[in-house]
């Protein structure tokens, strides 16, 4: 192992033999029989990689992509097919909160259970006791059995054991989302404290605006196999290609409208399988997506940068002035912010029948991080009354990545200045 790798992967491989029938997963176990059928499913295939000591490295990808899979076997929770995992530096890991615990046990007592499994020597855990149940603040039920534990008190627990016993080597696995908004800030100070100390962390999460915040390289894993390693942003940038299987096309689509023959703008997007949609049947949207400041069609958008939202809408009968409009809503259901051609002052014509038109809503993005859910409408008013010609509610929706979020819904961008008066100034 190098001198400052404190994790070195080489060669790693996990294969999964997937059985037609149970019996014939018994009859291998037992070396009994032929003709038997397997398949067999490669979790991880043949991935590298390196952390050194001081590093915080970020894994994403899709869902079962491996990302779990390579924090087992570094943790030694799994064993690998092939390949090795070299450790240098005693590690912490945050993966299944909770593993471990007894729920006959008190939640003292599984502090104890734990520490002991973790190496600690009893006097050790108690130099760690109150520094643990000041973190996990769920006071007198410390002493009471962990099967009477609401879910959130014996998450709080379980992340206050791990995170308190003084790694050099932190896992985290999506762990930071534990607990009610106060304990999850809690969590994320103690994760940049640890980063301040210069411990190795790696890190998996879907969080991207987290990836992006705190770490300084991204490994991208596909299928079993690493396909990226490098920034946060240029990674995450690939994520999102990975995201709507667009990762080896550069097509230029809104610009050149170079499409493939019969592909549509919302075939490149993650769409709401469940879309509620209604209107008179005036006219109707036939296309739609949002893509970023290079152009990428895309459901991910940079805080701070400028991105697109664009509609495509065929008319069947003669409208006068159509309002298009897109809206934004926060994952509660709230509308947060939208706009429309009418608020912006904008003639949209006549389309007849047959007729298509495009509208794109340019705009910076200054929303929190988070996830938001995006509406269309086209409507207008016939015979002087409103009429909604084709509505789509919450019909995809686009995950803002930040590195610095500020109170409330969005971003004032303030500039702010902070100097010492000088003797005599006012």
């Amino acid at each position: 192992m190098e001198e400052t790798a404190a994790i070195e992967i080489k060669n790693l491989t996990k294969i999964y033999k997937l059985y037609d029938r149970n019996r014939d997963r018994i009859k291998e176990a037992l070396h009994i029989g032929k003709n038997i059928h397997c398949r067999e499913h490669y979790a991880l295939n043949n991935v590298n990689m390196t952390v050194k000591t001081g590093e915080t490295v970020g894994i994403i990808g899709t869902n079962g992509s491996g990302k779990s899979t390579i924090l087992k076997i570094i943790t030694g929770v799994l064993n690998p097919t092939y390949g090795e995992v070299r450790i240098n530096g005693r590690i912490s890991a945050l993966l299944e909160l909770g593993a471990g615990f007894n729920m006959e046990y008190t939640g003292i007592e599984n502090v104890y259970l734990n520490g002991t499994m973790n190496g600690f020597s009893e006097k050790e855990i108690d130099e760690k006791l109150n520094d643990i149940l000041e973190f996990a603040d769920i006071g007198e039920f410390a002493d009471q059995k962990v099967k009477t534990y609401s879910s959130g008190m014996f998450v709080r627990l379980a992340f206050a054991v791990a995170i308190n016993i003084d790694p050099e080597i932190l896992i985290v696995d999506e762990a930071l989302s534990v607990g009610d908004v106060f304990f999850q800030n809690k969590c994320y100070r103690k994760f940049e404290e640890f980063k301040k100390q210069g411990k190795t962390i790696l890190f998996v999460s879907h969080d991207l605006s987290s990836i992006a915040k705190y770490c300084d390289r991204v490994v991208l894993l596909e299928k079993g196999s690493k396909i990226g390693e490098g920034s946060p942003k240029e990674i995450i940038d690939m994520y999102k290609k990975v995201l709507v299987g667009q990762l080896d096309k550069q097509v230029d689509t809104h610009k050149s409208e170079g499409f493939l023959s019969g592909e549509t703008w919302k075939s490149r997007m993650k769409l709401n399988p469940n879309k509620d949609e209604y209107g008179s049947g005036l006219a109707e949207f036939e296309d739609y997506c949002a893509y970023d400041r290079s152009g990428e069609i895309t459901n991910t958008i940079i805080k701070g940068e400028e991105f697109t939202i664009r509609l495509k809408v065929r008319f069947f009968e003669t409208v006068q002035d159509p309002i298009f409009a897109v809206s934004f809503k926060n994952m509660q259901g709230t509308e947060i912010t939208g706009t429309n051609t009418m608020f912006e002052k904008l003639t949209t014509g006549t389309p007849g029948p047959g007729d298509v038109m495009v509208a794109t809503f340019t705009q910076k993005m200054s929303l929190q991080g988070g996830e938001y859910l995006i509406s269309l409408g086209c409507v207008g008013y016939r015979n002087g009354d409103f009429t909604v010609y084709h509505r789509l509610y919450d019909i995809f929706n686009l995950t803002v990545i930040s590195d610095k979020n500020t109170t409330g819904y969005y971003d004032m961008d303030s500039v702010v200045t902070v100097r010492k008066l000088e003797d005599g100034e006012k």
